[in-house]
């Protein structure tokens, strides 16, 4: 099973041992993605625009669009926010959405408001 990192410039470095994304076969693996400057930290909306951003570089990198995400899996520090980070992300999939989740934590990296990670297939 061949896999093949994808890495894109315009988003976030890994802050440890992990890629952004790993393609296997025709399915792509993103990483969790987080809003990575402190000016983008803080209002949810904001960062949720910049996760989705980050998402879209890495699967520009791999060849792919959103429309390709088929399972998204979105990590909030507050369910109260939900609405909020909805409104932003389904901005971004005008037809057929993926599979999703939503669940809140009790803390995120850096101590941002929103982590999303999709999967992708071409």
């Amino acid at each position: 099973m061949p896999k093949k990192i994808i890495f894109s410039e315009k988003a976030p470095a890994p802050i440890g041992p992990y890629s952004q994304a790993v393609m296997v076969n025709d399915t792509l693996y993103v990483s969790g993605q987080i809003a990575f400057e402190e000016s983008q930290v803080g209002d949810v909306k904001t960062e949720a625009k910049q996760v989705m951003e980050n998402i879209g570089h890495i699967l520009a990198a791999a060849g792919l669009t959103y429309a390709h995400i088929v399972k998204s899996s979105i990590f909030l520090k507050n369910m109260d926010t939900f609405t909020m980070v909805n409104e932003v992300y389904g901005s971004y999939f005008e037809n057929e959405p993926p599979a999703r989740e939503t669940v809140q934590v009790a803390k995120l990296p850096k101590d941002v408001n929103v982590e999303i990670s999709v999967i992708a297939v071409s």
